[in-house]
């Protein structure tokens, strides 16, 4: 057995494919993959949505006659066709229609199927909507007000999928969740320190920026199975979802989410899916939903806004004695788009993560407002709180004097220490990678005028769950895997077809990756939380033993003299001595026999860590370099230095694009982009034109150090890359301009027009 339990595969093998390639790559760049886009069913109908244009009020009366009597639509629903239906990924919250209230701006109220979209989105606008408006919170500190109206009157009522949902302090928070750790010592800490520091800090909303916006594909065959294509990419979980929501049987459910154009955490939530059923049913034809951008921009599920409060007590030596955070998230209008049990962003917890820190008390919250759900995008709620904590860890240190990097040496937890977030991870790196990163990054090199650098540290726990693959050998000696993790972008199939080969001990080009639907593929939990490498790669391996026994088996009985056994040698079965040696595929035939095949599976559940178990954890240090235009404020990021943890790399190309991926994605988030809400509740930021997306333009030289380890939780000591590289990005900027100018800004983004207005605060004081 290796480290952490898991068996050993042999010997990490020197390359784990002979050419570097994604094996859905020739698919997608010659316009083969077909995303659910694309894909249209005989008789399909297109749905469109009335939306609502208040941000709170009551519904009195929803006039459907003219969008009836327009030529070419065939059925047209609201909140009373549809019995109230409501839907959601844990709390089942939000109407798939509203009926008597609508919550936010951009919330469907009547749902019409069309022969075309453009005749549906005719139809759709002619729908006639009285409201009698309500009193409406757009703030989290609005809706936690004493007089506050509630917007949740009926919680009680709602499902909670997998027990009881938890107790709230106020009828206005969705979740909430608290870690405490030596709180009883913290008045003391607090008294006794040589400093106390407070800091507030804000973030915006967020777009995930996918290329492909959410899409569907409903139709209902004569056994009254319910067929789904989705963009959702965790299909097994939106089956149970659906199946909760629709009182259906799970077995009356396929759902099949195949290629998927981009997710960044955007696709495990799906909203059109529910009102698409009740159009198929209504009308016996497929319709089909394909979010605008528009639709994404305005009443998708974006990255929530925070406002973080942070306090730490420090001693005359610069250690972090003690920490107290307030994380409180905007949720919207309802909690449908959080799988996790408290309702919460677990990221939240993070704003000090990387720090041992005896006494902690860290309250994350979750606020309904009248706004439109906000959901999980990548690294969620990491993203608000590390540009919080590493901000106000940059604070401290200028403050006191010290060195930002030799501040973080004296205070980052080491092996066998709980983090402030009170996790204990198996193998804490941050001291090596900042030690590195100081060293190679030009730490303390001079800079002139205008030009500063500023660092952080980020860190981001590799996921668990479980899985499953099936494989066969066929007479043709080709490797059939079937697998019920999608493709969303991220190489699972590639990493899947890598790891088999190489354990079992075969020609990567043999091995043929099969995604398939809930009704015939084993169970998968979806792509996200950073656990797709970990369980892919497990499964595989497990597969790979299987394989690789049943094959030998097969050619001792079939192909061996006697008794002699033959072994699976790089696609060759070598007899004892090497005598005897024959191609895997030229033996195809005799191996399977009759039975015309030899199947195994592969699975694997990753040990489920207890609170006092260490668990497994990347971490990434940047420092950035800015130069900063004192009269318009203009930040130009001149240079990026990324240190990563990385266990073994299966696929070299793919690894660095998730790590430049998201850098860019954080530099985006750092300062460029901002869902703009205005005082009313709507989004003003409606196309990718004010909603502004880094390009190319955008990304500065970056330099990438990785630092292995053996100590990860996937096969091969594998980790994770997906979310390590983007939490720590925006804190560096920040600091970087700090480093360069003198001012700091608390808030996201960090626009030349903040940073202006900032410096003309400095100079006028």
């Amino acid at each position: 057995m290796s480290e952490g339990g898991a068996p050993d595969f042999g010997p990490i093998p020197p390359s784990f494919a002979e050419d570097e390639y994604r094996i859905e790559g020739h698919a997608k760049v010659t316009g083969r993959a077909q995303y659910v886009a694309d894909l249209r069913p005989s008789g399909t109908l297109w749905a469109a949505y009335r939306r609502s244009d208040a941000a709170h009020a009551r519904i009195l009366r929803v006039d459907t006659t003219a969008a009836r009597a327009l030529p070419g639509v065939h059925a047209v629903l609201t909140a009373e066709d549809i019995g109230g239906a409501l839907f959601g990924r844990r709390l089942l919250d939000q109407p798939v229609l509203a009926g008597e209230r609508t919550r936010f701006i951009g919330e469907r109220i009547a749902a019409v199927a069309a022969d075309s979209p453009e005749i549906a989105a005719e139809a759709a606008q002619l729908i006639e909507v009285e409201y009698e408006e309500l009193p409406a919170v757009h703030t989290t500190d609005a809706a936690l007000a004493p007089e506050a109206p509630i917007l949740h009157e009926e919680a009680s009522s709602y499902t909670y999928i997998g027990g009881e949902r938890p107790e709230r302090s106020h009828p206005n928070i969705q979740g909430e969740v608290h870690v405490r750790r030596e709180v009883e010592a913290l008045p003391e800490r607090f008294a006794a320190a040589a400093h106390v520091f407070e800091h507030a800090f804000a973030t915006p909303r967020h777009h995930h920026g996918y290329i492909e916006p959410h899409a569907c594909i409903v139709w209902i065959d004569e056994d009254e199975i319910v067929h789904v294509a989705t963009t959702n990419k965790a299909p097994f979980t939106l089956r149970n979802q659906m199946a909760t929501a629709l009182d259906l049987p799970p077995e009356k459910l396929d759902i099949d989410a195949g290629y998927i154009g981009g997710d960044f955490g955007g696709k495990g939530y799906s909203i059109d899916e529910y009102p698409c059923y009740f159009l198929a049913r209504a009308t016996g034809r497929p319709v089909k939903s394909v979010m605008s951008y528009v639709d994404e921009l305005g009443a998708a599920n974006p990255r929530h806004a925070a406002t973080i409060r942070l306090r730490t007590a420090v001693d005359a030596g610069g250690r972090f004695l003690a920490h107290e955070a307030r994380v409180v998230f905007d949720g919207g209008a309802y909690a449908a788009a959080k799988p996790l049990p408290p309702l919460i962003l677990a990221g939240g917890v993070q704003t000090m993560a990387a720090y041992d820190i005896p006494s902690v008390s860290i309250e994350v919250v979750t606020v309904y407002t009248n706004s439109a759900p906000a959901g999980h995008m990548r690294a969620p709620g990491e993203v608000q709180a590390m540009f919080a904590g590493e901000s106000h860890v940059d604070l401290i240190a200028r403050e006191l004097g010290i060195d930002p990097i030799e501040l973080r040496l004296r205070n980052v937890a080491i092996d066998g220490e709980r983090g402030g977030s009170g996790d204990l991870p198996r193998e804490a790196r941050a001291r090596e990678l900042l030690e590195i990163i100081r060293d190679q990054a030009d730490w303390n090199s001079p800079l002139p005028s205008g030009r500063g650098r500023g660092m952080a540290i980020g860190l981001r726990h590799v996921g668990g769950g479980k899985t499953a693959l099936r494989v066969r050998f066929d007479r043709s000696g080709t490797i059939h895997v079937l697998t019920g993790i999608p493709d969303q972008g991220g190489g699972a199939h590639t990493v899947i077809q890598r790891v088999l080969a190489s354990v079992a001990s075969v020609a990567p080009h043999r091995i043929h990756v099969e995604r398939g639907s809930t009704a015939v593929a084993p169970f998968d939990p979806g792509v996200g939380g950073s656990r797709t490498t970990h369980l892919a790669s497990q499964a595989a391996a497990r597969a790979g033993v299987a394989l690789r026994a049943a094959l030998e088996e097969a050619a001792s009985r079939t192909l061996g003299e006697a008794t002699e056994r033959i072994a699976l040698v790089d696609d060759w079965l070598i007899g004892e001595g090497g005598a005897n040696r024959v191609a895997l595929g030229q033996a195809a035939s005799v191996l399977v026999g009759e039975a015309g095949e030899i199947g195994v599976e592969g699975r694997y559940e990753a040990h489920a860590h207890g609170p006092d178990d260490p668990g497994d954890y990347d971490y990434g240090a940047y420092v950035v370099e800015v130069e900063v235009d004192r009269e318009t404020g203009e930040v130009r990021i001149e240079r990026a230095t990324l240190v990563a943890d990385v266990g073994t790399i299966i696929n070299p190309v793919a690894h660095q694009g998730q790590l430049a991926g998201g850098f860019a994605f954080g530099l985006g988030q750092a300062v460029l982009e901002e869902l703009d809400v205005d005082e009313g509740g709507r989004v003003t930021t409606l196309n990718l034109g004010d909603y502004k997306l880094p390009t190319t333009m955008d990304v500065p030289p970056m330099s990438t150090i990785l630092v292995p380890t053996h100590v990860g939780p996937g096969a091969f000591g594998t980790k994770m890359a997906g979310e390590l590289s983007n939490t720590a990005v925006a804190p560096a900027i920040a600091n970087a301009i700090h480093d360069a100018v003198g001012v700091r800004l608390h808030e996201l983004p960090l626009t030349a027009e903040r940073v202006r207005t900032a410096l003309r605060e400095l100079g006028a004081g």
